[in-house]
């Protein structure tokens, strides 16, 4: 029963640390300021981070330390017994670990050490902590040379050491087991232990066990450390960390228990679990707000005899801030929109789907862009305002009889157009404050006709601001040099073009900023 306890606990260690994303800061910050030798190793094994404890435990630097491997400083037995431990992917706990000092002289260490886990099963790196126990694994060995030695042991220790004969009467009890169990020395010498710290309903399998190890000399929790209950003085049951070792002087047993109070620990993990229970409902409700936003853009281009329109969005999130959008006003003109809600994530994604409903709304109330744009900012502006959010907008009409393209701008990057019978681009822009600024603006209309080969692109600065390893903008002439090698392919490819070469330029898939991307070509 208590193996069955300690595989689940080790399975909940596991899914808890796997998930857990603590600050790097923080843990750096936690590694300076214990005595604790604090480490970090890669999949393989070797160490890419060490806090300066090292220098006192093992007498080496952290430049001496880190990207060494483990083994190398481990004794040639412990080399070959502990070299499987990366490999396992399973978390491990108050290992004693045999090191050689700079010096020469032996060190044990108790190690603990947790796997980083993505959500995708990836072993990303090991992060793990060793206490210094040289000093009381030279007590616990001399415990065979001398009653002093042993004195000195039990009152000297950190842990909780209780010493019990083969009858069950405790022997020894040292200070520690004072503070955790809340009963004196004098209180318990001579007394059951089963009676005093083991709760009732394990009382009858603590009296097998004990009585078969007796008998055959064996049993599945000695030197080794396990996790279970016990009990206080006031009867409250709390979890301990516990490791028994037997003696046999004189034709009889003496058990020797090393007792660590780990409910702060519990507690802390219990914590992480529920963290970690919040992080997935988080992620699933993410997911679903991504599908939602997701819908609510253009699935398919629209293509007719005259023209053919289509956009694209790449968030920096699950879920962003950016906006396209093109639908039929009525049967001869085409709306076009594109936006951008400052910052990324959820907040811009709300506004977002407001600023939609709120364009959408007006379809059949006003005409024009720049009427759309002032509506839209009246109706917006004091959800922005409250919470400090603003708005980048441009808005087109196209007249598919007249070959007429009206357009308003909101402060957002005026669009490229390209001409058929021109081999630069030039922008449209007209004169239009930032949607969420002030409640009464007046937006600029201008208007052009297009001619048959003219494409528009619309973008967000999402594109041209990405920047590479070197620091280096993509840029807007960048943007126009590929708009214009690309112009006789079709929208769909212009986009494509765009996202590859930006992709090849930054070195990497995920951007810091949402990218939209937005093209009308007029057949």
């Amino acid at each position: 029963m208590m193996a069955e306890q300690i595989k689940e606990n080790s399975l909940q260690c596991y899914a808890v640390e796997s998930a857990l994303k603590e600050s790097e800061e923080r843990f750096r910050q936690m590694a300076e300021m214990t005595g604790e030798w604090l480490w970090e190793q890669d999949p393989s094994g070797y160490y890419i981070y060490s806090s300066n404890a090292v220098k006192q435990i093992l007498g080496y630097s952290q430049n001496e330390v880190i990207g060494k491997h483990y083994t190398e400083f481990l004794t040639p037995q412990d080399q070959t017994e502990q070299k499987s431990y990366s490999a396992s992917q399973q978390p491990f706990y108050a290992l004693t670990n045999h090191y050689q000092h700079k010096n020469g002289r032996p060190v044990f260490t108790e190690s603990t050490g947790l796997p980083i886990i993505n959500i995708e099963g990836k072993l990303l790196k090991w992060r793990g902590v060793d206490h210094d126990i040289t000093e009381r694994k030279c007590f616990q060995d001399a415990l065979i040379e001398s009653e002093k030695r042993t004195r000195l042991i039990i009152e000297s220790s950190v842990s909780a050491i209780v010493i019990m004969d083969s009858n069950g009467l405790i022997t020894d009890w040292n200070h520690q087991a004072e503070k955790i169990f809340g009963r004196s020395h004098a209180e318990v010498i001579n007394q059951s232990l089963e009676n005093l710290i083991i709760p009732f309903r394990f009382r009858n399998a603590y009296r097998q066990g004990l009585q078969y190890f007796l008998s055959t000399g064996l049993s599945p929790y000695i030197n080794r450390l396990v996790e279970c209950l016990a009990l206080r003085r006031d009867g409250t049951e709390f979890p301990i960390e516990l490791s028994i070792s037997p003696l046999k002087l004189s034709g009889s047993y003496l058990f020797s228990g090393f007792i660590h109070d780990i409910s702060v620990r519990k507690a802390r993990e219990q914590k992480i679990l529920q963290a970690e229970i919040n992080l997935a409902i988080t992620h699933n409700e993410f997911k679903i707000a991504q599908r939602i936003q997701t819908s609510l853009s253009p699935t398919l281009p629209i293509k007719s005899k005259h023209f053919e329109v289509t956009g694209f969005c790449l968030p920096a999130d699950q879920i962003g801030g950016d906006y396209f959008d093109y639908f039929f006003r009525n049967e001869d003109h085409l709306d076009m929109v594109i936006a951008d809600v400052s910052g990324h994530s959820v907040g811009p994604a709300l506004f977002m789907v407001e600023a939609r409903s709120a364009l959408r709304s007006q379809v059949n109330r006003v005409s024009s862009p720049s009427e759309t744009l002032g509506e839209l900012n009246r109706f917006l502006f004091e959800d922005l305002d409250n919470a400090d959010y603003f708005i980048t907008l441009f808005y087109l009409q196209y007249d598919n009889i007249n070959q007429q393209l009206k357009f308003a701008n909101a402060g957002h990057p005026p669009p490229l157009l390209l001409s058929s019978s021109q081999k630069k681009c030039r922008q449209l822009d007209a004169e239009g404050m930032i949607i969420g600024v002030r409640k009464d603006i007046v937006f600029e209309e201008k208007t052009l006709i297009l001619a048959k080969g003219d494409i528009l692109l619309l973008y967000t600065d999402g594109i041209t601001e990405a920047e590479n390893p070197e620091g280096d903008f993509f840029g807007l002439d960048r943007v126009s040099d590929i708009f214009i090698r690309y112009a006789q392919h079709s929208p769909d490819e212009i986009i494509q073009a765009l996202l590859t070469e930006l992709k090849q330029f930054s070195g990497r898939e995920v951007f810091n900023d949402d990218i939209t991307l937005m093209i009308f070509k007029r057949s």
